[in-house]
């Protein structure tokens, strides 16, 4: 691995804390990703399924939890199944975890191999009244593929038809929106990770550089600093692709003149940063540039103060809409009678920041969390106003992040340049 190893003790709370949540007489099972075909011969790269890294800090493929507390044998209440290695995956594939250090890195002491897990699931299930699976709800998401667990689910019922199902999915939503210590110092280190690269390009990008030139300078100082790289596919975006939300092509050259939108963020440990920041090719805002900059990031400020224990997400989102308003009404883009009359299901400042403002960032970018929950301390959030005039070729957003506390929030990209004039004065100097 290249980060620095994270104590076991982070994913032994976190199991207990999700054993709280099942019911008496029950059974869990978490399995990882698979490893996702190209064509040919070809794969992707790996990525674990954050659920049981989340449990486990495990990142090899094919790795299985088993979780049933109320076990008759003890050492039968946390499992951790693994690949087995041989001499021949050595050579091509390299080392794979050993038992040993499984129990190291995850403190779980009962560590099998794949071969064993049918046959220790098939006495625990008998053992058991409900079998806990493991499903992709997220609102955001798009399932195309079967998945291990899918293909899971499908073999239990079959096996085990007469057992109670349970969802795994809104316990682990609801543990892991609030982070705890460990987590927000992982986050913090994504963050300041991603605080080199911002740093490294605003000594790079001048007129004529190139996008993809950018990402490169980027991914050079994550990839020095422990990252395992991008923590999603990276926005780099000049002139009109500025008002492309996920522009990702990353392929075209920086006009004088032009603005630069990047949305980019490292990972670290597994934990995602996520960043935006607007900057001027040349190194000086003009003063339209200016005007329309200076009122993102006035609501960004703004918006900070709402993410506050208690609140809720729709509130949220409707006063920032509110503070956006105003300021779109001052650069000119709306006007306040047609404001004051409009359909509040369709509000009008809808056309130049159509997105959300916040989603909660973690293991995954958009991570684990419910809209109809009360915001906590501990939870994560990004803060991404943005305005976007296309006929102006004028796209700024500006993104943080945030963690709510019991004393109000802490910015973890607070040492991240954002101030128009700081930012012109980095580039020039």
């Amino acid at each position: 691995m290249r980060h620095i190893p994270i104590p076991s003790k982070l994913f032994i709370e976190n199991r207990a804390k999700l054993i709280k949540h099942l019911k008496p007489s029950s059974v869990a099972v978490f399995h990882s990703n698979d490893l996702m075909p190209t064509s040919a011969d070809g794969t992707m790269p790996f990525k674990q399924h954050s659920d049981i890294y989340y449990l486990t800090g495990v990142a090899q493929e094919e790795t299985i939890l088993l979780l049933c507390p109320d076990a008759q044998e003890e050492r039968f209440r946390e499992i951790l199944f693994l690949r087995e290695t041989n001499d021949f995956i050595a050579t091509w594939e390299g080392h794979k975890l050993t038992k040993e250090q499984a129990r190291q890195q995850t403190g779980i002491q009962s560590v099998y191999w794949l071969s064993d897990f049918k046959k220790i699931f098939h006495e625990l299930a008998f053992q058991s009244e409900y079998i806990y699976l493991n499903t992709n709800e997220h609102l955001r998401a798009t399932i195309e593929v079967e998945t291990r667990d899918a293909r899971f689910i499908e073999w239990t019922k079959k096996r085990f038809p007469l057992h109670r199902y349970e969802r795994l999915s809104p316990i682990m939503h609801r543990l892991r929106a609030v982070k705890s210590s460990t987590e927000i110092k992982l986050l913090q280190t994504a963050c300041d990770i991603t605080e080199k690269g911002f740093r490294r390009i605003l000594g790079f990008v001048k007129p004529n550089v190139m996008e993809y030139e950018i990402e490169a300078e980027y991914i050079h100082e994550f990839i020095r600093n422990r990252s395992v790289g991008f923590a999603y596919t990276p926005i780099v975006a000049s002139g009109a692709n500025s008002c492309v939300l996920h522009y990702i092509e990353n392929d075209k050259p920086c006009q004088d003149g032009d603005l630069l939108l990047m949305d980019i963020g490292a990972e670290y440990a597994g934990y995602c940063a996520d960043m935006t920041r607007t900057i001027p090719v040349n190194g000086q805002f003009t003063p339209r540039q200016k005007a329309v900059y200076e009122a993102v990031l006035r609501v960004q400020r703004e918006a900070f103060q709402l993410l506050a224990i208690g609140n809720t997400w729709q509130n949220y989102h409707r006063e920032v809409g509110q503070i956006m308003e105003k300021e779109l009404i001052d650069l000119k883009l709306l006007d306040a009678t047609e404001v004051k009359n409009q359909n509040p299901k369709a509000p009008l400042y809808r056309k130049y920041f159509m997105h959300g403002t916040s989603h909660h960032l973690g293991l995954d970018v958009h991570d684990y969390g419910s809209i109809y929950h009360k915001f906590e301390a501990g939870m994560v959030f990004t803060c991404e106003p943005g305005i976007y005039i296309p006929e102006e070729n004028i796209g700024i957003r500006l993104e943080n992040n945030i963690v709510i506390t019991e004393n109000g929030i802490q910015d973890l990209m607070q040492n991240i340049p954002i101030e128009a004039d700081e930012i012109e004065e980095l580039m020039n100097s």
